[in-house]
């Protein structure tokens, strides 16, 4: 068997990566795309691995034979082809230059634009069907040759772009670009179609084309070869490498590449998120079904600005229109009312928080101006009593308190938070309560601080919510802010856009009160879920798991684990994301932890059962050394 690697296009849609350099010397993780393909293909029992150059040949040719000389192994020569038309021609014609040698020996049939697991050379060549292709099942970042497969696998016919359907992607699996070609099958039809199809329609097209055309003779020659949750991607833009390099890189900076995301993972659509904390029983499909009923409008026209926002808002939540500001996204609401604070104090005034907490409140004031709570227990728990114990001499003139805590889960009831915020009127502190996960909460319907009549008789509180969170719609970038102030309302107005919010979250809360009603049975399915989920968890032996009332549970984590050990572990083994929270401040600096979200019975019983493969792994009594190296056999 040999390989052919079709190397000769420009790849202008990667800029400057490719200025001096073609495609596959772009490197990832500090590896050329070259170089990870040629070190997978030297591991096969080939006889030849023949690499078409063009843009760029003849800087390819040097750096491949400075690195391998004229063999890949002491069995496998290196040979060159040239495409000198490469700007002129597409893949059709490079592979038409070695067509001859296409048809002496079966052949893999490689592009040099692809990153993809150790495992999928040895999957194809081991396979006994003698012409096959690599096909994965459609996903949104997925563009080219697409294919139909019947229930024996067969490829029946290949989707050009032309003919792609938005409406059939259930049924298309997207050509991953590794062909195993007979030489039989180069003989007698490949080639002779090549030649033909070449001669009729011209250079500048797609090798695929011919593929498709053999498709249509119906009499099954090539085969499909699903891959399933193998990893690969193809790299024809920054986007997609800086996507590979997350995929694949390795384990001192696969958290990092992951973490500095801050989302998006809808680009990884195999990825369970245990991170992110929404809610995953809201909207409803009724809801959703009304949203995309009316996408083309939403789209294509301007949504409406601050004052009818501000009306839609306050008919959504229940609360007047002077006391309440919607924003895009609680970020924006807690960005200008941290600056607000920050810039109306004098000088020798603070604010006080509870740490451990949502960092993006502490990290918008000055930290010399910050007075910081830590409970004082194994639990992180603690109530009102405590905060006002600790603050009374603290000359605060701002209190931070989230409800439910992030990451925590500890929840202050409604009575204690209403005795705190009048304990805050009579010192004249403002309390800002950020009420984001109280819908989590097990008496949800009555938990929150969002009324005109509890507003009023705190005016110093303000109350922040989160839409993303217990709505589950992080998408559209959904916030309000609620307080009886008036005069900070109305100055946090002034400060945002006029057009802040998108039309899909303004339509969002124009239709939600009809859907109501099912959003308060997604709060009680939660509840129950959660229940459950706490019961998994508490059968891992390497968590303690600490009580919640938020969509998360902050776990300690075990000797002889780490939380970067099980982080890395689920997301390499299981492609599952979990969170480390272990460097939180306020967290113990001498433990370890992990917050997890609870999503679906599904998807949360699918990480239980990763977390016992982990105890699976390592025999209870291993030494440090010992597991340390089971654990890395295993990611």
């Amino acid at each position: 068997m040999q390989a052919i690697i079709l190397a000769a296009g420009m790849g202008r849609r990667l800029g400057d990566y490719t200025k001096d350099n073609t495609k596959c010397m772009v490197p990832v993780n500090g590896v050329r795309l070259i170089d990870r393909l040629l070190g997978q293909l030297a591991k096969q029992p080939l006889k030849r691995v023949i690499i078409v150059v063009g843009y760029k040949g003849k800087e390819l040719r040097e750096y491949i034979e400075s690195q391998y000389g004229q063999q890949l192994t002491a069995n496998c020569q290196l040979q060159f082809a040239e495409n000198p038309v490469y700007d002129k021609t597409n893949n059709i014609y490079s592979l038409a230059i070695v067509k001859d040698k296409l048809q002496e020996d079966d052949t893999l049939l490689i592009e040099s634009d692809l990153i993809f697991s150790d495992r999928m050379i040895p999957m194809i060549v081991d396979n006994p069907c003698p012409n096959l292709a690599l096909v994965a099942k459609y996903e949104t970042w997925m563009d080219g040759t697409m294919v139909r497969l019947d229930d024996e696998q067969n490829i029946v016919n290949f989707i050009s772009k032309d003919a792609f359907d938005y409406n059939d992607v259930d049924s298309y699996y997207k050509t991953v670009n590794i062909y195993k070609l007979s030489k039989q099958f180069s003989q007698q039809k490949y080639v002779p179609f090549l030649d033909a199809y070449t001669k009729a329609v011209g250079n500048n097209e797609y090798y695929e084309n011919v593929l498709r055309i053999i498709s249509l003779l119906n009499n099954h020659d090539m085969k499909a070869l699903p891959i399933g949750q193998e990893k690969w991607y193809e790299i024809d833009d920054k986007q997609d490498l800086d996507i590979a390099e997350a995929l694949f890189a390795d384990e001192k900076d696969v958290l990092r590449k992951y973490y500095g995301r801050y989302g998006g993972f809808w680009r990884f659509p195999q990825m369970l998120d245990f991170c992110y904390l929404v809610n995953p029983y809201f909207p409803s499909r009724r809801m959703k079904d009304e949203l995309r009923a009316n996408f083309d409008t939403l789209l294509t026209e301007y949504p409406s600005g601050m004052k009818v926002n501000t009306l839609i808002a306050s008919k959504c939540f229940g609360v007047s229109e002077p006391y309440i500001v919607p924003g895009n996204g609680a970020a924006e609401l807690i960005k200008v009312l941290m600056e607000l604070t920050a810039n109306c104090q004098q000088p020798t005034a603070r604010i006080g928080f509870v740490r451990p907490t949502f960092e993006e409140y502490p990290n918008r004031y000055d930290k010399d101006a910050q007075v910081t709570f830590v409970p004082q227990n194994e639990e992180y728990r603690y109530t009102a009593d405590d905060l006002m114990a600790f603050f009374s001499d603290k000359d605060i003139r701002q209190l931070m308190v989230i409800n439910p805590d992030n990451p925590s889960g500890n929840f202050i009831p409604k009575k204690d938070i209403l005795r705190l915020a009048q304990w805050c009127e009579e010192k004249d502190i403002r309390l800002v309560v950020d009420e984001s996960f109280v819908d989590f909460s097990k008496d949800y319907a009555t938990n929150s601080l969002l009324s005109d009549e509890t507003l009023e008789a705190y005016p110093h509180m303000a109350v922040m919510k989160s839409i993303s969170k217990s709505y589950g719609v992080p998408g559209l970038r959904l916030g309000i802010l609620a307080s009886a102030d008036k005069e900070l309302i109305s100055r946090i107005k002034k400060e945002v856009s006029i057009w802040n919010l998108n039309s899909f979250a303004e339509f969002f809360m124009q239709i939600y009160n009809k859907h109501e009603k099912d959003y308060q049975r997604a709060c009680a399915k939660f509840v129950a879920e959660r229940d459950d989920f706490e019961r998994q968890l508490r059968t891992i032996p390497f968590f303690r798991v600490m009580p919640s009332q938020a969509n998360y549970f902050l776990c300690e984590v075990l000797p002889p684990y780490t939380a970067s050990e099980i982080v890395i572990y689920m997301l390499k083994q299981h492609n599952i994301l979990t969170r480390d929270c272990s460097l939180k401040p306020g967290l113990d600096p001498q433990k370890q932890y992990m917050r997890i979200a609870v999503r679906n019975h599904e998807d949360n019983t699918r990480l239980v059962e990763g977390l016992m493969e982990l105890k699976l792994h390592n025999r209870v009594g291993s030494s440090t050394k010992d597991r340390s190296v089971a654990l890395q056999s295993a990611v």
